[in-house]
């Protein structure tokens, strides 16, 4: 998987970055910026992409 690809993401994920994204920009950070920060934001939060099988985060 290439680096910057969003492919392992859930939807929720995709959604949350977009509407981070929004709210950066809104505030009246760059574009590129505004991406990075809430991409930042999804894997503090989650931890990076689809997680799978059952006793995760124990």
């Amino acid at each position: 998987m290439p680096q910057g690809d969003k492919s392992s993401y859930t939807d929720k994920q995709k959604r949350q970055a977009e509407h981070i994204e929004k709210s950066y920009e809104k505030k009246g950070v760059s574009h590129d910026e505004a991406e990075k920060r809430a991409w930042a934001t999804v894997n503090k939060q989650d931890g990076g992409g689809k997680k799978s099988g059952s006793g995760r985060g124990k």
